[in-house]
């Protein structure tokens, strides 16, 4: 029973300290005892004096003590993966415009992803991931997100990510919400919100060119107009939604370092480019990279960009 015991002890220190699942505390006493049973058990086994085994046992659980109290989970080196962030826009029938992906195209894609053994994450998940080690990250991983806010999202991609069990995350300009005519409602949003399946997000506040509108006005102007579209975004978006709004698509695509500093100011823990790679645990969390899908890209070019074989890097789409 005594060996038994031993070995439990050992198993659960193993699985309790591993680096898939980390438990710092759990792991710090897992260890501890683990340590001071091989103590014990040495003094047993020794003809040492008394005194010189209590003094064995006490350097050995000191040491175990101090060892357990630097595994800790560090952030984003837990894991290492690569997975591709894909961003799309609109979808139709027919291709209206450079950004309209038709349904017929998107799910096909899809089902090739569901069909090929790909899991579909939630985005938080990834960001969850880098910033506390949980939760680990599943193998061949694929993340959804579309951008603007079209009203083709709730016409067309809500039905398909019902029937694939689709995490989304749409990144939102809320000026055009229940005033633009291609955009959706307010209604609609709670509606693909309540659904569990949509994480609502922001993408600054009118979808602004921050270069040009930095050519055109003055640096304390600029720095105003920046902080409004990043902070007025996220309080429109939390006041009529709910939920954290912490998560931002670049518009455009761009970016600079003092745009990720205002976005930080601003309470973003996450920002999203259009640079067409597979997002690694390496890549700044203020710009992780992402495929822009549109209808251009065939099913051949498609399985290609996901297995990593090639890029997809646009920018300068208009909405």
């Amino acid at each position: 029973m005594h060996g038994m015991q031993e070995g439990g002890a050992k198993t659960a220190g193993h699985d309790l300290c591993s680096f898939k699942k980390p438990q710092p505390a759990i792991c710090f006493a897992a260890r501890s005892v683990l340590y001071f049973r091989h103590a014990v058990n040495f003094m047993r086994r020794s003809r040492r004096s008394k005194v010189a085994n209590l003094s064995l046992a006490i350097v050995l659980l000191v040491s175990s003590l101090l060892l357990g109290g630097q595994s800790k989970a560090v952030p984003g080196e837990l894991q290492d993966y690569r997975i591709p962030i894909l961003v799309y826009h609109r979808f139709g029938k027919t291709v209206a415009d450079s950004t309209t992906m038709t349904v017929e195209r998107f799910e096909a894609q899809l089902k090739y992803l569901r069909d090929n053994g790909y899991n579909f994450i939630p985005l938080r998940e990834l960001v969850l991931n880098r910033l506390t080690g949980e939760p680990a990250l599943p193998k061949r991983a694929v993340i959804i997100t579309a951008d603007d806010g079209h009203r083709s999202v709730y016409v067309y991609m809500l039905g398909l990510a019902r029937k694939y069990q689709l995490p989304v995350t749409l990144f939102i300009y809320p000026s055009a919400i229940s005033n633009a005519d291609y955009a959706l409602t307010w209604e609609q949003l709670r509606a693909l919100k309540d659904t569990g399946l949509f994480d609502l997000q922001s993408h600054s506040y009118w979808h602004p060119n921050f270069n040009q509108e930095k050519r055109r006005m003055n640096s304390r102007d600029y720095g105003r107009f920046v902080r409004m579209q990043l902070v007025q975004s996220k309080q429109v978006l939390e006041s009529k939604l709910g939920g954290t709004v912490d998560l931002l698509a670049w518009p455009f695509g761009i970016f600079n370092d003092e745009l990720i500093g205002k976005a930080k100011e601003a309470g973003y823990v996450a920002g999203f480019t259009t640079e067409g790679r597979h997002v690694t645990p390496r890549d700044p969390l203020m710009t992780l990279p992402r495929y822009m899908i549109t209808q251009a890209i065939d099913m051949r070019g498609f399985t290609d960009l996901i297995a990593g074989k090639r890029s997809s890097s646009t920018r300068g789409y208009k909405p």
